[in-house]
Parts: C-alpha cells; sequence; structure tokens
C-alpha cells in the first residue's frame, strides 16, 4: 500500500451548507473515498488510479449559482495521510455514553471509549450518517446478537457492537484500504469476535444475522436491500444511512418490498438514518 498516489482537492465553499454535503454526497459517487470538512470546505481524496481529468464534470453542484466553489488538487503519498488527518480529527463524544478519538487522544470518562486510526478510511464518527448509526446502536440491544457491519470503512460501528456485546460481527469493505485499516482498528481495540472481510454483497450467500448495519450511498443500498433481507433472521433489525431525507421514501418503499417494516427514524443536517424490523 506504501506506494499508492491519491489526489487531494481543497475545495473553498461559500456559503458552506449545505453546500457542503451535496458536494461530499456527489463526489462519493465519482470515487473519492475520504472527506475531511475544513472551516472554508472540504478536503476530498481519491486514489490516482481511479481519477481522471474530467471526473468533476459530473458534479451538479460546481454548475449552482447558489454557492461560489473553487478548488485547486494535487498529488499526496498515503504515507503523508497521517499528519493530513492528525491536523483535522477531533474527538467526539456521541449522547455523553460514546467518545471515538485517535490514538493521540487523551481517554474520555465515557462509557464506551473507541480509538479510531481512519488515515484514508471512511468513518470517525464525525459525518452526520456516522453519528446517527452510532446513536442507533446505543439506543438497541446487541447483547449475544450476530452482526453485519456492511461498507464498513475504519469498522467504528463493527467495534461499538462488540462493546454493546454482539457476537460474532462480520465487517465487509470492498476498498482494501479500509479492509487493512480494519484490522489495525479491530486489533487497537482488543476486540476478539469481528472478522473483517473485503468485498461486497456477494460475500453474503448463505449467511444470517440477528442486525445489519450499511451505511453507504444510496444507490448501493437500494440495489442490495433485497440481499440484507434475505440476511435476516426473522424479526432481525436493519439500520440504514448515507442518504438524505429526500431519499427517505424510496429507501422505505424498497425495503417494504421485502418484509421490512419501518420503525425508527434519525436526522442530522438533512441526513437520515433509518431502523427496519423484519416481519
Amino acid at each position: 500500500m506504501s506506494n499508492i498516489i491519491y489526489i487531494s482537492y481543497e475545495f473553498k465553499v461559500t456559503p458552506l451548507q449545505p453546500a457542503v454535503e451535496i458536494l461530499i454526497a456527489e463526489l462519493g459517487y465519482t470515487g473519492f473515498e475520504s472527506f475531511v470538512e475544513t472551516e472554508t470546505g472540504v478536503t476530498a481524496y481519491i486514489q490516482k488510479e481511479e481519477w481522471n481529468p474530467s471526473i468533476l464534470e459530473a458534479i451538479q453542484i460546481l454548475n449552482s449559482d447558489e454557492f461560489e466553489i473553487t478548488h485547486t488538487f494535487s498529488e499526496i503519498e498515503q504515507t503523508n495521510w497521517n499528519a493530513e488527518w492528525e491536523k483535522n480529527f477531533n474527538p467526539i463524544v456521541v449522547d455523553n455514553v460514546c467518545a471515538v478519538r485517535a490514538p493521540f487522544h487523551d481517554k474520555f470518562d465515557t462509557q464506551y471509549d473507541i480509538i479510531i486510526e481512519p488515515k484514508m478510511s471512511f468513518g470517525t464518527g464525525h459525518h452526520e450518517t456516522t453519528h446517527m448509526m452510532i446513536q442507533h446502536i446505543l439506543n438497541n440491544d446487541f447483547t449475544n446478537k450476530s452482526v453485519l457491519d456492511m461498507g464498513c470503512g475504519t469498522s467504528v460501528l463493527a467495534i461499538l457492537a462488540e462493546l454493546k456485546g454482539a457476537k460474532p460481527i462480520d465487517a465487509i469493505d470492498i476498498d482494501n484500504w479500509c479492509y487493512l485499516n480494519s484490522l489495525e482498528n479491530v486489533a487497537r481495540n482488543n476486540c476478539k469476535h469481528i472478522s473483517v472481510l473485503e468485498g461486497d454483497a456477494t460475500l453474503l450467500k448463505n449467511k444470517k444475522y440477528d442486525v445489519i448495519i450499511a451505511n453507504i450511498n444510496r444507490n448501493i443500498l437500494l440495489n442490495d436491500i433485497k440481499t440484507y433481507a434475505s440476511c435476516l433472521n426473522k424479526s432481525g433489525m436493519l439500520f440504514l444511512s448515507g442518504f438524505y431525507n429526500d431519499d427517505i421514501p424510496m429507501i422505505t418503499d424498497e425495503c417494504e418490498k421485502h418484509l421490512l417494516n419501518f420503525e425508527e427514524k434519525l436526522e442530522r443536517n438533512n441526513w437520515g438514518a433509518l431502523k427496519f424490523k423484519k416481519r
């Protein structure tokens, strides 16, 4: 992995919201895999092999008259990433119960204390979708439940699930860097019941779970909800995020087709996180 080159885009955005949220969502669809929100906008990272000179042509918000967005870009070595995220990664505490911090932060006096070294992976708890998924996990019983964390990123949600008593747990991501980073974070938090796998929903054949967590973009969710439903045990719970509130009706409709009943919705800055239960 040491020879992977990343392209870093520095976006300056006026006004910041909701433009930054929309920009991150659109960049995610085109292959950008990590984002750091800044005081003036957002820094986005994409592997050079996934990049092309016209990649921003598909980003519709850049053509919007409502926002002023400028950018610069440059190549960075992956080995420079630690310094990049250490400059921007502040610890967070969710509902005064769960802290997510880096190894160099002091320990928090919270019930759950998770150490994450995100590097190029998504999932530090700072993004609204991860924050809400942490809330869902905190608010539900995971004791001795089998869990899938699909699109695990850093595996922060799988780690919290284990701290809440879940076992066994599968953490799956299609990105090799997320896979490697998850292995590091699982070991760093002394987790004993998490299996980290590299791949997509095709790995779920003949798998069964009591709980499935999927914080992925809308299009992938819509494509894979049928698979998630088939993998859920009776009365199993499905937690979904990675989409805007405007996308909730189509997500809910797709879940209903596969015998998944809507139970709860969380909202945070125009992003949604849903809980469903299998009939």
